[in-house]
């Protein structure tokens, strides 16, 4: 680890190009599979439900950092969510200007909801598509990649700006 920028092998940098394309494709393919109907979340509205489940209440400029987006670029999403019942919004303990944001009951069950829904279509590809050896492999290769998710590097290129903060990040439900 800790390994400047530049002095990777050709095979290393082959094999994280082809699981940035694998788990962008299967990342984009579970959007497209969740079910339409009004009451399903965007992919947004999952991730802050994540982080707050995860995260415990957060401010919105503290969920947008996780994001990567203004504060602003929220606040259509959150006022949907707590019109939805699915986050709460409570004036700070600590700050009197600020306010928490929680996830509700209703959100933990639309987070649930939304993760099983992606669960039963990937469940039944993954059945329907691989062999129950390579199911076990696949099995393996998720926990490296959550060991390689935890994995904090310090790495970048030069002059580049510096790694991007992960904190808040949600884990798997």
């Amino acid at each position: 680890m800790g390994e400047s920028a530049g002095s990777y092998d050709e095979p290393d940098l082959a094999l994280a190009e082809a699981l940035r394309w694998g788990v962008s494709r299967l990342a984009s393919r579970l959007r497209a599979e969740q079910p339409e109907n009004e009451r399903a979340l965007t992919r947004l509205a999952a991730s802050v439900l994540a982080n707050l489940r995860h995260s415990g209440p957060l401010t919105a400029s503290q969920l947008a950092g996780i994001e990567g987006l203004q504060s602003q670029s929220l606040t259509r999403v959150l006022n949907d969510l707590e019109e939805q019942g699915r986050i709460r919004r409570t004036r700070s303990a600590v700050d009197a200007r600020r306010q928490d944001i929680e996830l509700t009951e209703a959100g933990h069950q639309a987070l649930r909801q939304h993760v099983r829904d992606g669960n039963e279509w990937l469940a039944a590809a993954l059945r329907q598509t691989l062999s129950p050896a390579e199911r076990g492999v696949l099995q393996i290769a998720a926990g490296l990649l959550e060991q390689v998710a935890e994995t904090e590097t310090t790495t970048r290129a030069p002059g580049g700006p510096p790694p991007r903060a992960v904190d808040g990040a949600a884990p798997p439900l």
